[in-house]
């Protein structure tokens, strides 16, 4: 069981491709299932756009879902198990700004409010709930390990604060969870067997398993891959939304991005950026460049056996065959594209040859030379 789980505040690049092709191609390979799962713990950025592009694109691209799912579906349970660890002793409602939590993060200082007693954290994280505490005056943050060398394990906030209305959940919550404490139990709740991200994430891995630990929930397994990273393009969808709420682009499908939206309005196959994909392999090596070249070869090899050919003559020179008779017509057949295997009639087109054909003009000199093969006077051709 695996998961390709975008964030729905932008439309997918070229590099969610390499996730989708890990995310379901591993599952299909195994006889698996990947969840489509929107990672929506962020009202703000989020959009039912997004959402609903997400879902057509992932089709485009070939894939097929096991079931779509939220992260906001489980935000009942993940609520109740942040009040099982504050229950525990390995949570507990914080006050400081996030200039602070940087500053004590920085010199491995505790939060004052770090040892506060648990009785006192759980009311205040119900008043957070019910919306009696002011944004930004209160999170809730995980006991981790304020002196361990990964910032990753730098009591991590679980909840904060946000009065917005969410697109999938409605108004219901104002209190929502991050990425760091959310992302690891809905794979635990999902029973996903293999939780695959890009390289960026693997100091994150103590963090994941040790509130799982914390909880005794079901632990997935954990593997990281080398981010996809192309010349001659930009691929931050932070840039991105730039570039397209500034107006610097014509939408998120500008066909000059690297967006699958983009691709695809550029006249790009699925199969193409696919056997792109497929043929750069996935690794752990993350300081590689790609080449924009080479996605640019799958898309001419995709195109040389797909894209229809037709013959055209831009500058017609009249030739009239003297030794046909007159009305007689023969069906030749032309290639619709240049590896046309022989025995497929639908690779084929008929052309008609008749006693009047046009040829270029520059096909004909009325003085022959060697390294000329057009038509001369006195001498044979060959017709296409």
């Amino acid at each position: 069981m695996t998961r390709f789980p975008p964030e729905p505040n932008g439309y997918l690049h070229i590099g969610h491709a390499k996730a989708m092709f890990i995310d379901f191609g591993l599952a299909k390979e195994r006889n698996g299932h990947c969840y489509l799962r929107f990672d929506d713990t962020n009202p703000e950025a989020e959009k039912k756009e997004y959402i609903d592009h997400i879902q057509e694109i992932v089709k485009w691209m070939g894939w097929e879902p096991y079931k779509v799912t939220y992260t906001s579906d489980y935000f009942q349970a993940l609520y109740e198990h942040a009040v099982e660890l504050i229950r525990k002793g390995l949570a507990y409602v914080d006050h400081q700004t996030a200039e602070q939590i940087k500053e004590y993060r920085e010199k491995k200082m505790n939060s004052p409010w770090r040892d506060r007693p648990i009785e006192e954290s759980l009311q205040l994280f119900e008043d957070m709930r019910r919306g009696l505490i002011a944004e930004g005056a209160a999170t809730l943050r995980m006991k981790q390990d304020m002196q361990n060398d990964n910032k990753n394990m730098s009591d991590l906030i679980a909840y904060r604060i946000k009065f917005t209305p969410h697109p999938h959940a409605g108004d219901k919550w104002c209190i929502y969870p991050s990425y760091d404490y959310a992302h690891c139990m809905v794979d635990s709740l999902e029973n996903i067997t293999h939780s695959l991200c890009t390289l960026e994430f693997d100091i994150r891995r103590p963090s994941y398993y040790w509130l799982l630990v914390a909880l005794g929930l079901y632990q997935p397994h954990v593997w990281e891959y080398s981010r996809l990273n192309i010349s001659h393009t930009m691929m931050s969808k932070r840039k991105l939304n730039r570039l397209v709420t500034e107006k610097w682009v014509d939408g998120w499908d500008d066909p000059r991005l690297l967006t699958l939206a983009g691709l695809r309005r550029r006249g790009v196959s699925a199969n193409a950026i696919n056997s792109f994909i497929r043929g750069i392999g996935i690794t752990r090596s993350d300081n590689s460049l790609i080449r924009v070249d080479r996605l640019e070869y799958h898309i001419r090899e995709e195109l040389n056996k797909t894209a229809s050919r037709t013959m055209v003559v831009l500058h017609p020179l009249k030739v009239v065959i003297t030794n046909l008779e007159d009305g007689k017509v023969i069906d030749l057949d032309g290639k619709k594209w240049p590896d046309a295997p022989a025995d497929e009639a639908s690779s084929y087109y008929k052309v008609p040859f008749s006693k009047i054909i046009y040829i270029e003009k520059t096909d004909f000199r009325v003085k022959d030379s060697k390294d000329y093969y057009g038509l001369a006077p006195g001498k044979s051709a060959l017709l296409r």
